[in-house]
């Protein structure tokens, strides 16, 4: 891969040339934000469930502020990149300048976009629903038999990337040919493990998990031959990641190490006394722009308001990141192009300096095994594997009863795609695009009127 061949202004399902104002990569970023799939994330957990009055992060605000990061990172390494093509490549000039920017944003904006409810608890109730029941009997067959192994490995180990992927870029029915039809570099951006689930393996980061499922495969094809990423195998189908994603990938992970890490002062999880020190900390040992980090230190002190103090050294530590996640880029730019880079941005930073140690230790002791969010994680599971088994034998069996009928009729148009097919695979994915979509709030609100715990217009 090179820069000047590694970005194209083509968009899914349509060949249109994009004119006007507004670029396609722009158009992406709007695309997004005024989609319904975008807004849903409002309502669904990042860590935290939403407790009383205390301001925490979801999965939009959490992907608006990726986006803020990740347009931040694309400008400064778009600059880098644009340096080389000042006397030449016209075009790389203009976008490596002008639109890497607006790339990274609109895929900062969708990488969350096919994740369900109850965040990551979520996505292994899905899995944990298929492998618990492997071997119920539908119509006198195993539920395992009605899969292919690359169809059960989609399903079984079900991957909110993959979702996303199938989310921006599936015709569901009634709806526009290819999806959100976003260009092909927004898309190539957020395939963080470019490789079917058959072929996870998790010496390679780039296939630690799985990017699209077997439904998107002929799509996903069609990215890697249109954004000249390396294919690796045919079978299974492995391509190198392209270069874009590294970005996005940095800006969710600076966000999520350390937004999680205000919240939990925000929610009196964690002291403002040890924030500051895990913050301090960070920023001492990267440091290479040379940061006073005493006047830092006085003018921190001079905020009196304890929220207000850690959102300024959050904003500190972040603008750090940033610069050192660049350096890293630039660093192995030619590592990351030939696809030989197995590392992420962040992680190499950690390797050399140790930063993000401490961050990564309080998060699992005191934030991710706090009561509340093992409670959501247990609720998560119990609502998603009910609702699982009210559609999935319904959309499954050749003579559906006349409770499954109703549940049938419960599926909005776009999902109803199982009318023109027997084939299960397809049938079952029909009912993880509703399940998967879903709020908390609706998926738990679902599950009790179709439980019976309320009854609907009862009060």
């Amino acid at each position: 891969m090179s820069f000047d061949s590694i970005y194209s202004y083509k968009r899914f399902g349509s060949s249109k040339e994009i004119d006007g104002v507004r670029s396609g990569f722009q158009r992406d970023y709007d695309r997004l934000i005024f989609s319904s799939a975008f807004r849903r994330l409002q309502n669904k957990t990042q860590v935290f469930p939403l407790p009383g009055t205390a301001f925490v992060h979801n999965r939009l605000t959490h992907s608006l502020e990726v986006a803020s990061v990740g347009r931040s990172l694309g400008k400064m390494v778009g600059e880098r990149i644009s340096s080389q093509y000042k006397s030449g490549n016209e075009s790389a000039f203009e976008f490596y300048k002008y639109e890497l920017a607006n790339v990274i944003a609109a895929a900062c904006l969708a990488h969350d976009i096919g994740n369900p409810a109850f965040g990551h608890s979520g996505e292994k109730a899905i899995s944990a629903y298929f492998i618990e029941k492997a071997g119920e009997k539908i119509d006198g067959s195993d539920l395992r038999s009605f899969y292919n192994d690359q169809e059960w490995a989609d399903i079984s180990e079900f991957e909110g990337n993959a979702n996303a992927i199938r989310v921006l870029t599936h015709s569901f029915k009634g709806r526009f040919n290819g999806g959100f039809g976003l260009t092909y570099t927004t898309i190539a951006s957020i395939l963080k493990y470019p490789c079917e689930s058959i072929a996870v393996n998790k010496q390679f980061r780039h296939r630690k998990k799985y990017g699209f499922f077997q439904s998107e495969k002929e799509t996903i094809m069609n990215l890697f031959s249109e954004m000249k990423m390396p294919v690796e195998s045919g079978y299974p189908l492995i391509a190198k990641r392209h270069p874009f994603v590294y970005l996005v990938e940095a800006a969710d992970d600076i966000c999520y190490n350390i937004i999680d890490m205000e919240d939990a002062q925000r929610l009196h999880i964690l002291s403002k006394k040890e924030v500051e020190e895990c913050f301090m900390g960070l920023m001492k040992s990267i440091n290479r722009q040379g940061e006073d980090l005493d006047r830092l230190w006085k003018n921190y002190q001079a905020v009196s308001d304890t929220n207000e103090a850690i959102a300024f050294l959050r904003a500190r530590v972040i603008n750090v990141l940033i610069s050192e996640a660049t350096e890293v880029f630039w660093e192995f730019r030619n590592e990351i192009l030939k696809g030989e880079f197995n590392d992420t941005l962040l992680d190499n930073i950690n390797q050399r300096t140790k930063a993000l140690n401490e961050v990564k230790e309080i998060s699992i002791h005191k934030i991710y095994g706090h009561d509340v969010v093992v409670q959501i994680e247990i609720a998560g599971f119990n609502v998603m594997s009910e609702l699982l088994d009210l559609f999935i034998p319904a959309l499954l069996t050749q003579k559906p009863s006349q409770k499954q009928l109703k549940i049938l009729d419960l599926l909005p148009y776009q999902f109803t795609e199982y009318r023109d097919t027997d084939n299960k695979y397809q049938r079952t994915l029909n009912a993880l695009d509703l399940i998967s979509g879903m709020t908390d709030e609706y998926a738990t609100d679902l599950y009790r009127k179709l439980k019976g715990i309320v009854i609907p217009g009862l009060k």
